[in-house]
């Protein structure tokens, strides 16, 4: 054995687990200018929303469009139905663009900034610095999913009254029942949503440029959703990620369904390890000089 490596065994005050802290992570990435911005943005989606309703005279005053009634025309009906009418309207794309945000550019900013090899030199362990930017890429990634819920149910209460959920089949979900399943449906579209995390994450670490991995995940969750709508591919598409994105709407029923979210959540559980797995395994032997 080395002198070099003895020396590194014994160093004293040096533990890998001390390296990097989660909090100090986390609070870098808090004064981000890009963490504000979305947080804005998917703040003030449920403001829009409820002056587009009051311009255009709420969904009720729709024009045309048969009988056919859909979560949009109960949106104002409680607080809970505008809540879960932005989590539907923005499940399919707009929560795709945080997690993208928050997981590719993780690696890849600091790689751009050319800090990568000064924190691997601190001397940080590669699995330690990829371990806490996954925890706090994921808890802000999560801390977005929530606001624009939160921020809705919030607002449409004022805006429409606390009531039952009115379901657009029918029927009603009681008042005291809106938030946890609410809760539920926020904790499913997390989880759907891992998929793209683990797309952003694995391809940060393979690239310099942030902008490449948050685009290249998006644009790979977009091709997801484009092969879930060809049914040509039948009994395939339910390998897709894409295919469960909407399952969390069966936690608004009356009688609860856990089958589509179960499948829903095995399915993006999978290949978000899978590309985990790849980041971590393909960093680690990675020659890093910027």
């Amino acid at each position: 054995m080395s002198t070099a490596t003895t020396a590194r065994e014994v160093a004293p005050g040096y533990r890998a687990s001390r390296t990097l802290p989660l909090r100090v992570e986390a609070l870098r990435q808090w004064r981000r200018r890009r963490t504000l911005v979305m947080g804005g943005v998917l703040a003030a989606l449920p403001f829009i929303m409820i002056i587009a309703f009051a311009v255009g005279g709420g969904p009720d005053g729709r024009r045309g469009g048969g009988n056919r009634i859909t979560l949009i025309d109960t949106a104002t009906a409680s607080g809970a139905n505008f809540a879960a009418t932005c989590l539907f309207v923005s499940a399919g794309f707009l929560l795709v663009v945080p997690v993208a945000l928050f997981c590719g550019d993780t690696v890849a900013s600091e790689a751009s900034w050319s800090s990568l090899r000064y924190l691997l030199a601190s001397p940080v362990p590669r699995a330690r610095l990829l371990w806490s930017k996954l925890v706090v890429a994921l808890g802000f990634s999560l801390a977005a999913i929530v606001l624009l819920p939160v921020v809705a149910l919030a607002a449409g209460t004022v805006a429409y009254g606390w009531g039952p959920l009115k379901l657009p089949a029918g029927g009603a979900l009681a008042a005291g029942d809106t938030v946890p399943r609410l809760a539920l449906a926020v904790a499913f579209v997390f989880v759907s949503q891992l998929v793209t995390a683990g797309l952003a994450f694995w391809l940060s670490t393979r690239t310099d440029a942030p902008l490449g991995a948050v685009g290249g995940a998006v644009g790979l969750t977009i091709v997801g959703n484009v092969l879930d709508a060809v049914t040509a591919l039948g009994s395939w598409r339910e390998f897709l990620p894409a295919h469960w994105q909407f399952a969390w709407a069966d936690a608004l029923q009356p009688q609860l369904e856990w089958g589509g979210m179960a499948k829903g959540a095995v399915v993006s559980v999978s290949y978000a390890l899978v590309l985990f797995a790849l980041a971590f395994r393909g960093f680690s032997r990675k020659d890093i000089v910027s």
